[in-house]
C-alpha cells in the first residue's frame, strides 16, 4: 500500500533512491503519521492524519545527513536546508528518536548500500564553533559563551519573552502567556532565597538582566550580575540604565572565577548557567559560590541535568556541540549536589521543573516560527533552522524525560545555623504580583 501510494513526479532514479532509503530507515512507521516531500515534486501523504512533512530538497540530502558522524551531519544537513521539516518539528524530533535508539544491523547495512549510489551533496559554508585552548579555561569559556549567545538581540527577541529571558519559565496556577510565565520564575526563584531589601545578590551567568533587574526594582536589593557575553552585558546595562536602577544594579563582562575573592554577598542565584560549567570544574564553582556568600546564607542554583537512567554525564558533540552548544556538558541531580555537599552545602530544597521546560520550549518554537522573517533577518536561514530543531528537540527531551530541570536551594550554615523559615509556607503566599 505505501509503494502504491508513491507516483513520482519524475523519472529521476534519485527520487526512487530517496523513497527507498526512506522505506529502509523507518520501516512500518514510513508515511504513517507524516507526508513525504521530494525535491522534483513527488509527494507521498500520510496514511493517517499527517503530523508533519518530511521534506528532501535534494538528492544527496539522505546521503549527507547519514554519512558518519550522523550525529553532526543531520543537523548540518538540516541546517542547510537540505532536509526540512513543515508542521509539528517536535513530532519529528519523536520519528527520528526512535529510529536511532536501537537500529537493527540489517537495516544500516541496506540504507548504507542504498545511500551509496546517491550523489553527494555539498553544503554551504556554515557558522560552526571551533574552539581552542583546554576545556573550560577561562579563554575556551569565553569563546563558547560568545558563540552561543552572541547573535543579535533580534535573534533572541523572535522566540523570547520581552524581557528576554533564556530559561525554564514558570506557570503558575493561572499563568498561561511566555512573559507572566518568566516573570513568574523570577519571582518563585527570589523567594526562594526570601530576598530582602539591601541585601547584596550576586546572579552568575546574569543573562540579559532580567532578573537583576526584577531584584533591584521590586525585592529591593543590590544585585550584581556577570555573564561572559559582550552582548548581553552590553544589553543588560542598557536596560538597568533605562529602568533607573544604575544605583541598585549593574551587570559586568565577568567570568564568577575572577570576581575578588573578599567578595561577599547575602544571597546568590544562577538560573541557566549551570550547563556551561563543566564537571571537572564544579568543586571549584560550589566552592567560589560558598567562600562568596555570607554564613548562614542561600544559594539558588538552577540547572539542566540528565534524567536518563544510569547516566552519570553527558558532553555535547555532534551538532549540539558544533552548530549550537560548544563544551555545554550535563550531569545527573545526585551528582551536583554531591560536589555541592562536599564543597560545605547543606541541601535544603530540590524542585524538578522538567514538565515547565517542555512547555517553556514549546512556545519558544513557536514564536521563531511564527517570527520567522525577524529571526533569519537577523541571523540568517541556517540559524533558524539549526535553532528550530535544537528547540524543538530540547523540548522532545522534556517531555520524555531524557533530561530535566531543577532548582537547588544551598545553605552555607553558620555554626549550624541557617536563615529560613521553618516551612515554606511564604513561598505560596508571598505578596509580589507575577504582572507587575
Amino acid at each position: 500500500m505505501q509503494a502504491a501510494a508513491e507516483r513520482f513526479a519524475s523519472a529521476d532514479p534519485n527520487a526512487r533512491l530517496a523513497a527507498a532509503a526512506l522505506r529502509t530507515l523507518f520501516g512500518e512507521a514510513y508515511a504513517r503519521d507524516f507526508n513525504v516531500a521530494l525535491w522534483e515534486g513527488t509527494f507521498v501523504p500520510a496514511s493517517r492524519q499527517a503530523r508533519f512533512t518530511l521534506r528532501i530538497n535534494a538528492p544527496g540530502a539522505l546521503r549527507s545527513a547519514f554519512t558518519p558522524p550522523v550525529d553532526l551531519n543531520a543537523g548540518r544537513t538540516f541546517a542547510a536546508g537540505l532536509l526540512d521539516v513543515d508542521g509539528d518539528i517536535e513530532a519529528a524530533v519523536d520519528e527520528l528518536y526512535d529510529l536511532v535508539k536501537r537500529p537493527p544491523r540489517l537495516m544500516l547495512l541496506k540504507l548504507a548500500l542504498l545511500l551509496r549510489r546517491m550523489p553527494r551533496a555539498k553544503l554551504p559554508e556554515l557558522r560552526e564553533a571551533r574552539l581552542h585552548g583546554k576545556r573550560h579555561s577561562l579563554s575556551r569559556d569565553r569563546a563558547a559563551i560568545g558563540f552561543h549567545y552572541d547573535q543579535p538581540g533580534e535573534f533572541y527577541a523572535a522566540f523570547l519573552d520581552r524581557d528576554l529571558v533564556y530559561s525554564c519559565a514558570y506557570f503558575d496556577d493561572g499563568v498561561t502567556g511566555l512573559d507572566e510565565a518568566q516573570r513568574a520564575k523570577i519571582d518563585h526563584a527570589l523567594r526562594k532565597l526570601r530576598l530582602a531589601p539591601g541585601e547584596r545578590l550576586l546572579d552568575i551567568g546574569c543573562g540579559w538582566g532580567a532578573l537583576v533587574i526584577r531584584a533591584a526594582k521590586e525585592f529591593g536589593a543590590q544585585a550584581l550580575g556577570v555573564t561572559l557575553s559582550e552582548r548581553q552585558a552590553r544589553e543588560a546595562n542598557r536596560r538597568i540604565a533605562q529602568a533607573g536602577l544604575q544605583d541598585r544594579a549593574r551587570v559586568e563582562l565577568l567570568d564568577y572565577r575572577e570576581l575578588p575573592r573578599d567578595a561577599v554577598f547575602d544571597k546568590i542565584v544562577s538560573i541557566g548557567m549551570f550547563e556551561h560549567v563543566g564537571r571537572d570544574k564544579l568543586p571549584e564553582y560550589f566552592e567560589t559560590a560558598y567562600r562568596l556568600l555570607k554564613p548562614g546564607s542561600l544559594f539558588l542554583n538552577h540547572g539542566i541535568s540528565l534524567g536518563e537512567r544510569n547516566a552519570r554525564s553527558w558532553k555535547s558533540s555532534g551538532f549540539m556541540g558544533r552548530l549550537i552548544f560548544p563544551d555545554g556538558e550535563l550531569e545527573s541531580v545526585s551528582d551536583s549536589l554531591q560536589f555541592a555537599e562536599r564543597a560545605g552545602f547543606e541541601v535544603r530544597d530540590v524542585e524538578n521543573l522538567r514538565e515547565h521546560y517542555a512547555r517553556t520550549l514549546r512556545l519558544w518554537v513557536k514564536n521563531l516560527e511564527t517570527n520567522r522573517a525577524q529571526a533569519v533577518a537577523a541571523a540568517g536561514q541556517q540559524s533558524f533552522r539549526a535553532w528550530r530543531l535544537y528547540l524543538a528537540g530540547s523540548s522532545q527531551g522534556f517531555r520524555t524525560g531524557r533530561i530535566g530541570v531543577y532548582q537547588a536551594l544551598l545553605a552555607k550554615p553558620d555554626s549550624g545555623a541557617v536563615n529560613l523559615p521553618a516551612t515554606r509556607r511564604d513561598l505560596y503566599s508571598a505578596g509580589i504580583s507575577h504582572a507587575s
